[in-house]
């Protein structure tokens, strides 16, 4: 099955913008497994988002152009963006603030909203820097439920990347499991898929059970989602869990 869910789906009108990729297929959970939203960002001169809590989100901040600065409860402070990427596992209950400069350059990028294998897990931070800002023209796996990956989620959830020169073409990575549901996201560019589905930036391809061959004629930054749906997962965190269902904190 392939289904495009388009940019239209996102909410909002403002500096950041929210999909719930479960809304467009069903009307009982508004993600899809262990995906609970994804917010993209972009952000022009300083922005203050003061300090607020999480509970049961594990969030991959994933800011490509601009600084944000990052304090936290637990007493960590530092500067994301570009190749240096942050995971935040708030578990039973987590605080943090950012401070957006998109003075030099807009601030864009996502926060990804994963939900855990199970809820009240400790507080965490954790902070990697990839060696390039891009994997050219070959996934690059950011994080996964193994600990030999950047970063590692407590559920069943894959996280890669690319950037697709013009004409050239990729397929799907091979998958570290069977019967996963893949979620191709265009960060940035255009893309044909199976050389008769065209998306474009901030659009989404839903896949189960098939290849794909994706090729950008002007070039592309994906992001691809992989998620097992049968897995264990907790579905009522503060931002990732099921907006459908009243979460109360």
């Amino acid at each position: 099955m392939l289904r495009k869910i388009p940019h239209s789906a996102f909410k909002g009108h403002g500096p950041i913008q929210i999909l719930y990729p479960g809304l467009e297929l069903h009307d009982d959970d508004s993600g899809i497994g262990s995906i609970g939203r994804i917010d993209h960002a972009f952000v022009q001169g300083k922005k203050h988002i003061g300090m607020h809590p999480h509970v049961n989100d594990e969030i991959l901040s994933y800011f490509r152009t601009g600084k944000v600065n990052h304090l936290d409860s637990e007493g960590y402070s530092d500067t994301i963006g570009g190749k240096r990427l942050m995971l935040m596992k708030a578990g039973s209950r987590f605080y943090h603030e950012e401070l957006i400069d998109g003075v030099a350059e807009p601030q864009e990028g996502l926060q990804i909203f994963i939900r855990p294998g199970i809820a009240n897990l400790q507080p965490e931070v954790i902070f990697y820097d990839l060696p390039e800002v891009h994997s050219k023209n070959q996934w690059r796996l950011l994080a996964s439920p193994q600990a030999d990956s950047p970063f590692t989620f407590s559920s069943q959830t894959w996280l890669y990347d690319t950037k697709l020169s013009a004409g050239k073409a990729i397929s799907l990575p091979e998958l570290p499991a069977q019967g996963l549901t893949a979620l191709l996201y265009i960060y940035q560019g255009s893309v044909l898929v199976n050389d008769s589905l065209a998306l474009g930036k901030k659009e989404v391809l839903l896949i189960k059970g098939e290849d794909i061959k994706v090729i950008s004629q002007q070039g592309a930054e994906l992001v691809l989602f992989l998620t097992d749906e049968a897995a264990p997962i907790f579905k009522e965190g503060m931002y990732s869990g099921n907006m459908l269902v009243a979460n109360e904190y």
